[in-house]
């Protein structure tokens, strides 16, 4: 009889803490992320006729290459459709990454756990193991970075495989600035994740600001194409701070919006072209369902 499984799993929103998450750094030193999961998601059907064979079908409510962990998603949606049975979510996760690394996809695994579990998550990476800690942001808190946090998509198109190669061959060398880099942006997801559960605001300022100043000293041009549009609005104080949500060089950023900003800013943002990605919390993660 032909069966059908849908699969539905959450793009993320990373706060702080990216790059950290990708080894060696985590071998060397141990990478820390915080992020959140969306109500934008990737979306993954796979029919299967009397005769056996299979079909899979994907759709996602963002474009590839937005900087919200797409890809990553995409591929926890597989293997949940394929594999997916009495799995765990940090099990589809680990074997998502697997897969990624068959295709030898240099990148980390924060993308694969945060859409797998959901909801925001404070995370470990020590070696090739993940460590999910004990997290809750504040209702308060969860509720001011809704009202003040904005997702625009450039439309630039980045390519994150490029970046990553080409940053982590000057790691294994022995760049020094990219090392301080990465500890800066490791140091301000804890910053994040403190400033979240106690609602200290200006923490979170604080945190996201650290995770630019490590960016830029990773690769300044990571930043470079977003600043034209981005960098009138810091100055004019109506956007408090940033980040790019990817790889960065292209893609989607987030804003932190100045109290009674944010209009002024969707506005001035949506005339140079970018589109306003609006967003709620999504709690739930990965979610299987089996039709026949």
């Amino acid at each position: 009889m032909p069966s059908r499984v849908e699969v539905r799993v959450p793009v993320r929103v990373d706060l702080a803490g990216g790059w950290t998450d990708v080894q060696p750094y985590t071998s060397d030193y141990g990478g820390e992320v915080v992020n959140f999961t969306i109500n934008k998601y990737i979306k993954c059907s796979m029919e299967v006729d009397d005769e056996g064979k299979k079909k899979i079908e994907y759709s996602s409510d963002v474009p590839t290459g937005s900087g919200l962990g797409t890809s990553g998603a995409m591929n926890v949606g597989l293997i949940a459709t394929i594999a997916g049975k009495n799995k765990t979510p940090e099990d589809i996760a680990e074997l998502a990454f697997r897969f990624e690394e068959l295709l030898e996809n240099k990148g980390g695994r924060q993308d694969q756990w945060a859409s797998a579990k959901g909801g925001f998550n404070h995370l470990l990476f020590i070696g090739d193991e993940v460590e999910s800690l004990p997290f809750e942001p504040m209702r308060s808190a969860k509720n001011w970075l809704h009202k003040h946090f904005v997702i625009f998509f450039s439309g630039i198109e980045h390519n994150s495989g490029e970046l990553h190669k080409d940053i982590w061959h000057r790691y294994k060398n022995g760049d020094k600035k990219v090392l301080e880099g990465l500890h800066c942006i490791r140091k301000a997801a804890r910053i994040m994740a403190n400033g979240l559960q106690q609602d200290r605001r200006e923490m979170v300022v604080e945190s996201l600001r650290e995770v630019c100043r490590g960016v830029e000293m990773i690769d300044s041009q990571i930043h470079e194409p977003f600043l034209p549009v981005i960098q009138p609005l810091l100055d004019s104080k109506k956007v408090m701070a940033w980040k790019a949500l990817g790889a960065g060089g292209g893609g989607s950023v987030g804003l932190l919006c100045s109290a009674n900003n944010k209009e002024a800013v969707v506005e001035a943002i949506k005339e140079k072209g970018w589109k306003n990605i609006e967003w709620e919390y999504d709690d739930l993660g990965i979610i299987v369902q089996k039709k026949k």
